[in-house]
């Protein structure tokens, strides 16, 4: 019923589209006739010799010349088709990594062997530039005390021995005290001793007596120097302990002494404040000499070893490059970061660097022979290293390798060349730049 059906619409517009082509091709025909008419028409009444002599031809020759148009028409189509071209179309597939030189591109490309060479691997590792903690002295109280003076402030260059600060103190007092008494208990026990070293000869006293003298004489000798050394640990020098001994005179005043000599990088006590001798009150820092410190993770650390070179790079004074060797490799990981503490001595003369300032290491490794190729040389597409292989002397093809880090313009191959192999050492990049555009057929 529906293959019927379909039968039917069929027949229908198959029977429509008859009537509507015959009408196109006799709307065409017309159309042309009236041309015909209209042309021959024209040329009677402007060039009656060509009407005349065209009416004069035969029937066949006026029929061609209707058809003539529909003839020109026809040979246009087929050779839009390429009907009349007898020769085999070749189309020519440009291999993607090939890439032809002209005379301008090769005076910008410079060629050269793959060759085995020394390799200098450098380490770059971040770090900071710190405080040389050999010419460092945290500086605190000798006394549990209040601060009365204060004489020194940050960026003062100092002396050792100069005095920064002054601190009364009680305690300083009963030192000073504890130290008179004992003087005069060793006084009289050597008094006592001497007596009875002369009673003795006499017969006076026995031996017993004699010896429980001079020992006493020396307990108290001991606790003399005993005290005289509770002073020293309290800030008092040699020479005042002796005049305090001569005159007697107690002074409660502590001065903060400055241990070495430099400048003084900070200060953390105020007048009137109360210090103990646990807090550090002066840091004092001889800057002229400093350390670069850099944590190195401990799976590069074999690679790291005193008296290697060590490019120093600051950032903060315009890149600026320090050469120098590791001057120290921590024995031991940080179990927390899983780092190698890195080491080095930077001078540092006319004090522009500063300590806290941060900074780049490229540390240089132990040279080796490798298959090397120059950085120039390479070229980066789609996270791959990618050279141009010279062919001939037209000819590149760009190839693929693998490559380690680069270490003094260098990259060592690991693999996709071999040793001799002739590349494009410098100008890779306008070699990809013309082999792109002569992909994009410009």
């Amino acid at each position: 019923m529906f293959v019927e059906k379909c039968q039917g619409w069929y027949s229908q517009y198959l029977a429509l589209a008859k009537v509507y082509a015959k009408q196109g091709v006799d709307l065409v025909i017309k159309t042309q006739d009236d041309l015909y008419n209209f042309t021959h028409q024209w040329f009677t009444a402007h060039l009656p010799r060509v009407a005349t002599e065209y009416d004069k031809s035969p029937k066949w020759a006026q029929k061609g010349l209707f058809y003539l148009p529909w003839f020109c028409l026809f040979l246009i189509i087929l050779n839009y088709f390429n009907v009349f071209d007898r020769s085999p179309v070749i189309k020519s597939v440009q291999d993607p990594n090939i890439v032809i030189v002209n005379d301008d591109l090769r005076g910008m490309v410079k060629d050269g062997e793959v060759d085995i060479g020394s390799f200098v691997e450098e380490l770059r590792a971040s770090g900071r530039v710190d405080f040389n903690e050999q010419f460092l002295s945290r500086i605190g109280a000798n006394v549990t005390g209040r601060v009365s003076e204060i004489l020194a402030i940050p960026g003062q260059m100092v002396k050792q021995g100069d005095i920064l600060a002054k601190i009364t103190s009680t305690e300083l007092t009963q030192s000073q005290l504890a130290y008179l008494q004992a003087k005069s208990a060793s006084q009289l026990a050597d008094q006592a001793a001497n007596r009875a070293r002369i009673l003795f000869k006499e017969d006076v006293i026995a031996l017993a007596e004699l010896q429980k003298r001079e020992a006493e004489a020396s307990s108290a000798k001991a606790e003399f120097r005993a005290a005289n050394d509770q002073l020293r640990v309290q800030g008092m020098d040699q020479p005042s302990i002796d005049r305090l001994a001569k005159s007697g005179v107690i002074e409660s005043i502590n001065n903060v002494i400055a241990t070495i000599p430099g400048e003084i990088v900070e200060r953390k006590i105020n007048k009137g404040q109360v210090v103990q001798p646990a807090d550090a009150l002066f840091t004092v820092a001889d800057l002229n000499t400093l350390w670069a410190v850099s944590e190195i993770p401990e799976s590069n650390s074999y690679l790291i070893h005193k008296g290697q070179k060590v490019n120093l790079i600051i950032p903060a004074l315009r890149n600026a490059q320090i050469e120098g060797v590791v001057a120290h490799v921590d024995s031991i990981v940080n179990p927390q970061t899983r780092t190698v503490v890195v080491r080095m001595e930077v001078p540092n003369k006319d004090g522009l660097i500063k300590p806290g300032m941060l900074a780049t290491m490229m540390i240089e490794s132990q040279p080796t022979e490798k298959l090397l190729v120059p950085s120039s040389a390479v070229i980066r597409e789609d996270n791959h290293d990618y050279v141009f292989v010279k062919e001939d002397d037209e000819t590149y093809r760009m190839m693929a390798v693998k490559l380690g880090p680069e270490g003094k313009g260098y990259r060592p191959v690991i693999s996709g060349l071999k040793e001799g192999q002739n590349i494009a050492v410098d100008g890779a990049f306008h070699l990809n730049s013309e082999r792109k555009r002569q992909l994009s057929g410009g």
